[in-house]
């Protein structure tokens, strides 16, 4: 949150007690306890400047104000602190200590939660922004300002501090329930840990951290769901007294305590979409101690050609409006190919069935652990299938899973076809030209995703069948097909899976187990897929 935004904006603490400390120029003192009169320290930030107001409720007017620029906050023991402001003197220029508050908390909990919010304020006029002296604010950019562009991160913040958004996404229960599950049946992971929740949203993942027996979780949020996750805490005060929101980005929040694991869910359509596993890496280098947990903590991206002609026949179609040659007196036709190219040119995001793959799925695996930050910026995956069946190849078909390591149970959230929906749904690239392939031959290619600033990924793919028979160890390329596509711009089908009827002279085939995996635990085995029947399909492109 930058300093511009916070006009009128407020945070307020209940304290155990506080008392002014004698200074050179008053000997005037200000005292309260929680016997007497409630004693609250509040936050407020207005048109750029931050001030923290200790006072007694029932004496507003009876107050002491610090300036969050120039103060300091030192911890003198479990539930005390002081916090003191510095001048500069009229007569010598040097800084002297004007004002010194001494703050008694009511519990550890409440002192943790203060120091955090007093350096999360602070930063805002420190680090976000440098205070001008007519009062304006100059924005200071940091890591994730540098490589997102200011219009993409306004609309995707905008859009996650929505309670719409986030109830799709609580209300996708594999998603939830599997979290739940990892961390309720990994509780030796939690208990008595500081966790640190990566894009915290709600705020469910730190309750979950919370019902495992985290001593505390910072929930770290840059969206205005920040405010809405602090309602849920403060409803909630059982858990919520183990919870503390930071609102801000990852890149730029200070945390008061390294955190023994870190909890996210920072996967997006294809896993990288929104480019948030990069923060989720950023957030393990700056907080996590050394060893420490993260869950999730592997992803795999699956791969595999598919063949469906009502797909392919459905995208094609769309550009048929502008083959029209009379459209209220205008040729249209100049911009079909233009059309065509374009609706090939968005990933189809819908739930398919497994029967259309042709081949056994591979996949590539990303290990959020070990991996850099800038790993993420391009990613190439080379693709080698073989043929299960003779037919046409109209594009690859992309899923993912992550796999929560405990270190009493080891779960994985899958979203694969013909397992439980999830709102990622699957992801297929759609090719132009289809191939033709027969059993047995090779499929090869490349898969290519590349960063950009808009939080997302220009995918390129190319796929070519090759030699088979008698000599095709001597390779050669019979055809190529190759398309370029935008992740950020998909085409939502969002139909349940089609059912293909099988052919009454197909036979049943074997089931496909997936190759090149992995991990190696034999409970963490790819699901069995059915090869596809050929289809027969008349349908053709005008």
């Amino acid at each position: 949150m930058e300093i511009q935004k916070q006009s009128k904006q407020q945070q307020e603490f209940a304290l155990a007690s506080m008392n002014e400390l004698a200074s050179s120029s008053s000997s005037s003192s200000f005292c309260s306890d929680s016997q007497s009169v409630p004693v609250t320290a509040r936050f407020r930030a207005d048109n750029g400047v931050v001030e923290l107001r200790f006072n007694r409720e029932s004496e507003s007017a009876d107050s002491i104000i610090v300036d969050a620029k120039t103060a300091l906050l030192f911890k003198l023991g479990a539930l005390q602190s002081v916090c003191i402001t510095k001048v500069s003197g009229a007569d010598t220029g040097k800084e002297k200590y004007s004002t010194g508050v001494n703050v008694q908390f009511r519990n550890e909990e409440e002192s943790r939660a203060f120091h955090c919010a007093f350096e999360q304020w602070k930063k805002e006029v420190t680090v976000q922004g440098t205070l001008l002296t007519d009062g304006a604010v100059t924005a200071c950019k940091s890591k994730f300002d540098d490589k997102i562009e200011p219009s993409s991160a306004k609309m995707y913040f905008h859009y996650y501090g929505q309670l719409l958004h986030q109830q799709n996404m609580l209300q996708d229960y594999v998603r939830t329930g599997t979290y739940y599950a990892a961390v309720i049946e990994n509780r030796a992971d939690f208990f008595g840990r500081v966790v640190v929740d990566v894009g915290a949203g709600s705020g469910i993942l730190s309750f979950f951290a919370a019902q495992a027996g985290a001593k505390h979780v910072y929930a770290v949020e840059a969206s205005e769901m920040a405010e809405y996750a602090r309602k849920l805490i403060a409803g909630n005060p059982s858990l919520g007294e183990k919870i503390t929101v930071i609102k801000g980005k990852v890149e730029e929040v200070e945390l008061p305590e390294k955190a023994d694991i870190l909890i996210s869910e920072p996967m997006g359509t294809l896993l990288v979409n929104e480019r948030m596993l990069e923060s989720y890496v950023i957030a393990r280098d700056r907080f996590l101690v050394p060893n420490g947990k993260m869950f999730p903590t592997v992803g795999r991206i699956h791969m595999a050609p598919f063949s469906d002609e009502y797909l392919f026949v459905e995208i094609a179609n769309k550009a048929l409006f502008w083959q029209q040659q009379g459209y209220y007196g205008v040729d249209l036709t100049p911009l079909h190919a233009s059309a065509f190219g374009g609706y090939f040119s968005q990933p189809v995001v819908d739930a398919f069935d497994p029967r259309l793959l042709v081949a056994p799925a591979i996949n590539h695996v990303l290990d959020f652990t070990e991996i850099k930050e800038e790993d993420l910026y391009e990613i190439d995956i080379p693709l080698k299938f073989i043929a299960s069946v003779g037919t046409r190849v109209h594009g690859l078909a992309c899923w993912f899973d992550v796999l929560f390591n405990g270190s009493t149970v080891q779960r994985w959230l899958k979203t694969a076809p013909g397992a439980p929906t999830t709102h990622w749904y699957q992801l297929r690239c759609v090719l132009s030209q289809p191939l033709y392939v027969v059993a047995g031959q090779e499929i090869a290619g490349q898969l290519r995703m590349v960063a950009h600033n808009a939080q997302s990924y220009t995918v390129y793919l190319t796929l070519s069948a090759k030699m088979w028979g008698p000599g095709a160890e001597q390779g050669g390329i019979l055809q190529t097909s190759s398309c370029k596509l935008e992740l950020k711009e998909p085409y939502y089908r969002m139909s349940q899976p089609q059912t293909y009827a099988m052919a009454q002279d197909q036979q049943s085939h074997q089931p496909i187990h997936a190759q090149d995996t992995h991990i190696q635990a034999d409970d963490l085995k790819e699901p069995e897929l059915m090869q596809p029947p050929p289809q027969n399909l008349d349908a053709q492109v005008q």
